[in-house]
């Protein structure tokens, strides 16, 4: 028997869909039964984290204990920005809830970088720099204006938008960290691996989506305890 999951999703939907599949792939199984089981709540309608007092908090809240109540033993959220109402997501729901933000930061320690460049929201970015700084790492981010190019091509990405120009606009952004100085680069937004992949840049590029799913599945098969409470 393996844990039950439960997955605060829709922030975007493509990006947990992604993580889903990630999920099943990473998921030693020879059969339907072996793999774990997920409760999802796939909420599009979660408001928008980049915009402050949007109310993003009470509604996962609300979301995260209709899982606990579905049954969920243990949470994850595709969402690095979401990660700001962690402990309101913990509190509402009892359940532990495994950290995307600090998973990725470990691996940008372990790489050996002392400056990690994010490719994130501002509110992702506030808590990069916390969990980079308790390692010791410093955080690189786009200046002013990459910023917003940035959250103009993750919009764009949320609407469908994975076309050759998408690509080349997020690998330029990517580029950019690096001549900044950034030795490791962390996809500090969900979307960004859907058009960003290791090949397109000079430097090791940490999914963190990526290990949410790893996590996941070595917590409910219970290879590793779950996140204390």
């Amino acid at each position: 028997m393996s844990l039950i999951l439960g997955v605060l999703g829709g922030m975007g939907p493509a990006a947990t869909l992604d993580f889903l599949a990630r999920l099943q792939a990473y998921t030693p199984a020879e059969r339907d039964q072996d793999h774990i089981r997920v409760l999802m709540d796939l909420n599009p309608q979660v408001p928008d984290r980049n915009v402050p007092g949007a109310g993003a908090g009470p509604v996962l809240a609300e979301m995260a204990g209709g899982l606990a109540g579905g049954g969920a033993e243990v949470l994850a959220m595709p969402c690095n920005t979401a990660h700001a109402h962690a402990d309101l997501i913990v509190r509402a729901s009892g359940l532990p809830l495994i950290d995307m933000i600090g998973g990725a930061a470990k691996a940008a320690a372990d790489t050996g970088a002392r400056r990690v460049g994010v490719l994130g929201t501002k509110g992702a970015l506030r808590l990069y720099r916390e969990y980079l700084a308790a390692r010791g790492l410093g955080l690189v981010a786009l200046g002013a204006e990459r910023q917003e190019a940035f959250m103009e091509v993750l919009y764009r990405i949320k609407g469908g938008d994975r076309s050759a120009q998408a690509r080349a606009e997020m690998a330029g952004l990517a580029r950019d960290l690096v001549a900044e100085g950034a030795e490791t680069l962390i996809a500090g937004c969900t979307e960004a691996p859907l058009v960003l992949s290791p090949a397109e840049v000079s430097v090791p590029l940490i999914d963190a989506g990526d290990l949410l799913a790893r996590r996941c599945v070595a917590v409910c098969l219970e290879r590793e305890p779950p996140p204390s409470i």
